[in-house]
């Protein structure tokens, strides 16, 4: 029997061809993107503004099919975590971060990580696979119901950050479908602004969001020089920082914000010297950025460890001389493991990368993840 389509894999211009492909007319695909994504139905029997006969035939030909909620918890500091089930042996997870005057929704986009940036928890454990856009927008409308709307009517997600779990860039076309429906007025009705992509570094993919889908970008930084950077982020050896930068140049010509933020994991004694800032600053000369110097959260077995908080000051004291906008991230969510670099969920490691690792130790040979 032919599976049914999952209407949450569509965003508008594929709903419009989904009911035209079954003869109805199509301005019902706003109709039922509004009822998916503003009102979070479950089912068809709820999108009462649809004709009785309509909503029996959708429930016969197509269904609604969010990940399965397995878990969602709560830090101290208003943080919270959601834990979905994407297929057998698989979870991920996304977190929700109050602030004042926003509420930002980080966003997983594959089941693992392939890039295996070295002081990353979720590059440690592995890759599965990509997630579909049903799994990625089906992480905002699980909060989205979760979270209520504020005394005002006002939803709490103002913006989201795709920053989780997976590279987005390396699920070009399932992240660029995800955030047409995060923009559409008829769903969630975000600003290009407030959708951040995060990327370690892939040149070409860059290239094609800016075309494609131009929202705010992040770059994975956390090295000012390519020797450092190969141990750190392993996609520099593919794409070293001189094509990097240029990309980011590129991008700022389509972009909706006028710098590119580059985050930058602090390692104490690793990335964190006086001479690294100076460096980045070089670097950068020519790159209209702000940096996010972020606190490293500790997972067992990293062989890293957190720069000291005057080490930080005194690494952003050095980028602010310089004229370059600097702040560093607040740790959040560190008692549910929920801070950046620690989501984790469940992985059927496809790339036996825990198994690689033993037999790499067990011969002696040098890690590169623990230089």
């Amino acid at each position: 029997m032919p599976t049914r389509p999952n209407l949450l894999d569509f965003d508008l211009k594929g709903l419009t061809d989904y009911f035209e492909s079954i003869g109805e007319k199509p301005f019902r695909a706003k109709q039922v993107l509004r009822w998916l994504h503003q009102y979070g139905a479950e089912n068809f029997e709820q999108m009462t503004d649809l004709a009785k006969g309509l909503r029996a035939k959708l429930t016969e030909l197509a269904e609604i099919r969010p990940p399965r909620l397995l878990d969602a918890q709560v830090s101290e500091d208003g943080t919270r975590k959601f834990l979905l089930e994407v297929g057998p042996g698989n979870r991920v997870e996304t977190v929700f971060i109050p602030e004042a005057g926003r509420g930002t929704l980080c966003v997983s986009t594959q089941v693992g990580c392939a890039l295996e940036c070295s002081f990353c928890s979720t590059g440690r454990q592995g890759f599965n696979r990509n997630l579909t856009v049903a799994e990625i927008i089906g992480q905002l409308w699980w909060a989205n119901k979760a979270l209520g709307r504020d005394p005002k009517g006002e939803r709490l997600i103002s913006n989201v950050v795709l920053m989780g779990m997976g590279e987005p860039l390396l699920n070009f076309d399932n992240t660029v479908t995800a955030i047409s429906i995060m923009l559409d007025d008829h769903a969630y009705g975000l600003s290009r602004r407030r959708v951040t992509v995060s990327t370690s570094g892939i040149v070409p993919a860059m290239d094609r969001l800016g075309e494609r889908m131009p929202v705010a970008l992040a770059v994975s930084l956390h090295a000012p020089n390519d020797a450092l950077r190969d141990q750190l982020v392993p996609i520099n050896r593919k794409y070293p920082l001189r094509e990097l930068m240029a990309a980011c140049r590129r991008y700022l010509e389509v972009a909706p914000r006028d710098f590119i933020t580059m985050e930058y994991v602090m390692l104490e004694g690793i990335n964190d010297q006086p001479e690294h800032a100076r460096q980045l600053i070089e670097l950068v000369r020519d790159v209209p950025c702000k940096f996010n110097l972020i606190p490293f959260n500790p997972f067992p077995n990293s062989g890293y460890r957190r720069s000291p908080a005057e080490a930080v000051r005194r690494f952003a004291g050095i980028l602010a001389a310089a004229g370059i906008i600097t702040t560093t991230r607040k740790t959040r969510g560190d008692d549910i493991d929920a801070a950046c670099g620690q989501l984790a969920g469940k992985v059927e490691d496809k790339t036996r990368r825990t198994m690689k690792r033993m037999d790499a130790s067990s011969t002696g040979a040098i890690d590169q993840e623990a230089a």
